[in-house]
């Protein structure tokens, strides 16, 4: 088996922060129990490019558990966890190839070598895996059943795919099953990310204006988060609808030109490019922090910054401070990456047990139903959502209700008027 990891020496940490995780992902350790008897991903080759954290690890052993050969890469340079990655290759047998920090050049190495196990189903997290594979190793996809996009970027890029009509086999968007996006996006993203900015920066949020670029689930749990802590916010947005929300929300909303002259901290979770630009740095107070939370580290025009600045420095780790050429200094966190993976852990394990099995679920879902799946974009199915919400209730020591049978007839017929 081969493998590259920064040390496997790591290994033994690594296991016990997986074991960890673990007692917080009650949802995947039934799908993992279920899996290790039925073996519904026998002799298939799983090829997956997701954050190698604590909660990927135990996603990746239940699908080995499952029957398949799972081969995996890191979707993000900066977030490895090492140790994790050590014990996936030394305790579980598991070919990774992950190095927190490595360049762009091993970065893509890394993916290459998961393609070169030929894998029959992907999983993505921003859907590098599968555009690499589309882009120069598409000889590869005649043997692809089909594959999974955890993040909103990746489905972004994947549902382009599909209008240009170059999509080369059926997908699923994980990140759209309501179980994935109203709880990771939300409450995941939201904590996370404040996480990362506090370990990197050791501020206090009291009293800061905070704004959030950006108003979609990720951003209102950066929100929320953000009042919750005593910062005041405020929002900037490009979408009337979710810019209206956000004012209902109690929020101020902005342009980030008006915003770039107010703010103490600025966090982008558009999915979008160059969010915040030179006349956004030029405006900024002296000493803003600048971070970004969306998948790709673009959200931040860094080399507009660095043109603008006559010298950087790193003053923490993962802290940058750049000193502009008018005498202000900008602080930008953890490279313009995900901060809430490059200087923290990422999302609780406890929300990514509910996407992870939204994961699991609609890999065995794709190995099933896969010949009669078109070269499409699809949702998680409906069942799977609910059933995974099921379970996550029944984890908690939650009871709900259950239609009666009036009620159901009641819901189905048109005729019950005033």
């Amino acid at each position: 088996m081969t493998y590259h990891v920064k040390n496997t020496k790591l290994a033994g940490r690594g296991k016990r922060l997986i074991e960890w995780a673990e007692r917080e992902m009650p949802v995947l350790r039934s799908i993992r129990d279920r899996f290790g008897t039925d073996k519904p991903l026998r002799g298939v080759r799983l090829g997956a490019c997701l954050h190698i954290t604590t909660e990927t690890a135990n996603l990746l052993i239940t699908l080995k558990a499952g029957g398949a050969d799972v081969s995996a890469c890191a979707s993000n340079p900066l977030s490895t966890q090492d140790p994790v990655a050590a014990s996936l290759a030394v305790h579980s047998r598991i070919p990774v190839f992950a190095i927190k920090g490595e360049d762009r050049k091993t970065y893509y190495q890394h993916i290459r070598s998961v393609l070169s196990a030929r894998p029959q189903v992907t999983l993505d997290d921003g859907a590098d895996l599968v555009t690499e594979l589309h882009q120069s190793k598409g000889r590869l996809a005649n043997g692809v059943l089909g594959g999974t996009e955890e993040t909103t970027t990746g489905v972004i890029r994947l549902r382009s795919l599909e209008k240009a009509g170059k999509l080369l086999f059926p997908m699923i968007a994980v990140n759209d099953a309501q179980t994935k996006h109203f709880f990771d996006n939300r409450y995941g993203t939201g904590q996370s990310t404040l996480d990362g900015v506090i370990r990197a920066t050791n501020i206090l949020l009291a009293g800061r204006r905070v704004v959030v670029a950006g108003y979609g689930w990720c951003g209102k749990g950066v929100a929320m988060r953000a009042r919750g802590l005593g910062a005041h916010v405020i929002v900037t947005e490009v979408e009337p609808t979710r810019a209206l929300e956000a004012v209902m929300d109690g929020l101020e909303v902005m342009s980030m030109s008006q915003a770039a002259r107010i703010g103490d901290i600025f966090i982008t979770v558009t999915g979008d490019t160059h969010v915040l630009r030179s006349e956004h740095f030029l405006n900024m107070k002296d000493g803003a922090i600048i971070a970004n939370s969306g998948h790709f580290n673009v959200e931040i025009d860094i080399p507009a910054l660095k043109k603008l600045s006559r010298r950087a420095r790193e003053v923490r780790d993962f802290t940058v401070e750049y000193k502009l050429k008018n005498g202000r200094s900008i602080f930008l966190l953890g490279e313009g990456r995900l901060i809430n993976l490059t200087a923290a852990e990422g999302h609780p394990a406890s929300v990514m047990d509910m996407s992870f099995a939204n994961q699991a679920l609609s890999v065995e879902y794709l190995v099933k139903t896969h010949e009669r799946l078109e070269r499409r974009v699809y949702p998680v199915p409906p069942d799977i959502d609910r059933e995974i919400a099921r379970l996550k209730l029944k984890a908690l020591g939650v009871g709900i209700d259950r239609l009666t049978r009036q009620q159901e007839k009641y819901l189905a017929s048109w005729s019950a008027g005033t």
